[in-house]
């Protein structure tokens, strides 16, 4: 068996934290059996080292290896992708195609973000598991196939299972043996030293002197919590690689490549406490104070109704004493002090034609109907519209921009009014 040091320098991990190199030991004692391997971790800390490790160590080494990211293949095509298809078998199927798990008999399939895949397809890779058989898409015949399957995912998988976004029986079935990789954050000492390296790569890329960080600088990127990880701190290596002019890479320097930050030592934010169903819970209140404020509306025209086709006002008021509570709450009586107040007048709707128009008068004890007043036969709103126009234009001297200012419309609208009018 490869010892721990020799694997390192195989596939060029660097790091001395206690937590890597057992995750590395687990992966070399696994190796040699076709036990299920599930690494977990945050995106960019180096997962995929893992079950290249697995890989290399078993006895399926000369067979294929084949890495698939399954949160970058599409809803409708992963099947496929992994399963193979038939000819026909969908829209765009001209022929018969081999799929992952087809190509890579007797070898490894590394199934990277395995938590992106949808629940459908998690049902076929179950049955892989179990009994090393699937079907391809627009197949009816079984077919079987002899793949060793390391996942990896960087989400919390309790969760998505309680979200009911993973099935539970597939993760302890992919969970075998679980191979957790630490964030950088909490490998201090490693920071220094992959810099370093990333650092000499990219001078030897770029065929320019390699950078070197101050003592201010070192202690920087220590602090600073790189929640992009590995991956990040190799980016940055490359910035400053590329764009600094001197080799020699001060704190004040460095800072201007992380984000605002930098050197933060709050605790990061592990997870969002604000529940899916919280916008459905809002969505329902909002409907309910929607309907309740039509059902006061209809309230209120009930009794407006009331009082137009009842000339006792008093005993409307009796009859509806619970609608008027409802409507006005504790606020003071809707009949103003006729000593303190000014009279309100309510004006009911307009009726067309010869129909008669009534006014409520509102008073300290009751309401009181005033005369109904005959009215003229109404205009169509057109003429209205021209007429009103006209005086507006007479009253303000032909003056477009006072005229529009008084009818409350802008002036480019009256404007298409009066050539609509031809005024």
């Amino acid at each position: 068996m490869e010892s721990i040091q020799s694997i390192k320098q195989r596939f060029e991990i660097i790091g001395n934290d206690m937590k890597l190199n057992r995750a590395i030991e687990k992966a070399i004692q696994v190796a040699p059996t076709d036990i299920s391997v599930l690494v977990t971790g945050e995106s960019g800390v180096g997962k995929e080292s893992i079950p290249k490790i697995i890989h290399a160590l078993s006895h399926r080494k000369h067979a294929k290896y084949i890495a698939v990211n399954c949160g970058a293949i599409p809803e409708g095509t992963i099947d496929s992708e992994l399963f193979g298809h038939e000819k026909g078998a969908f829209t765009g199927a001209t022929q018969t195609r081999r799929g992952y798990f087809e190509v890579a008999d007797g070898g490894t399939i590394f199934l990277d973000e395995v938590g992106e895949l949808p629940l459908t397809t998690q049902v076929r890779l179950l049955r892989v598991l179990e009994n090393g058989e699937f079907l391809k898409v627009g197949s009816s015949q079984t077919q079987k196939t002899d793949v060793r399957i390391v996942a990896a995912t960087n989400v919390n998988m309790f969760e998505a299972i309680e979200k009911e976004k993973f099935r539970e029986d597939l993760y302890y079935r992919l969970s075998t043996v679980e191979i957790n990789i630490p964030p950088l954050r909490n490998r201090k000492d490693d920071i220094h030293l992959l810099f370093r390296k990333f650092a000499s790569d990219f001078g030897q890329k770029y065929k320019m002197p390699t950078i070197r960080l101050d003592n201010d600088a070192v202690e920087l990127i220590g602090r600073y919590r790189w929640p992009g990880n590995i991956r990040q701190l190799r980016n940055i290596a490359e910035q400053v690689s590329v764009l600094e002019k001197s080799r020699s890479i001060s704190a004040a320097t460095l800072n201007g490549y992380l984000p605002t930050m930098a050197g933060s030592n709050l605790p990061a934010v592990v997870g969002n406490t604000k529940k899916e169903t919280d916008f459905s819970t809002e969505r329902e209140i909002l409907y309910k104070v929607l309907f309740d404020m039509k059902g006061d509306l209809n309230d209120l025209k009930k009794l407006t109704l009331e009082l137009l086709k009842n000339n006792d006002t008093e005993k409307v008021q009796e009859e509806n004493e619970s609608l008027i509570q409802k409507i006005y709450g504790n606020e003071p009586s809707p009949n103003p002090d006729p000593e303190e107040d000014t009279l309100e007048v309510l004006q009911l709707p307009e009726k067309p034609n010869t129909e008669t128009a009534s006014y409520v008068t509102a008073t300290e004890d009751k309401y009181h109907f005033a005369e109904e007043i005959e009215e003229e036969e109404t205009l169509s709103l057109q003429q209205k519209e021209v007429e009103l126009i006209k005086k507006s234009l007479e009253r303000n001297r032909g003056k477009r921009k006072a005229a529009a200012s008084e009818l409350g419309i802008s002036e480019r609208t009256l404007y298409r009014k009066i050539k609509q009018y031809d005024l």
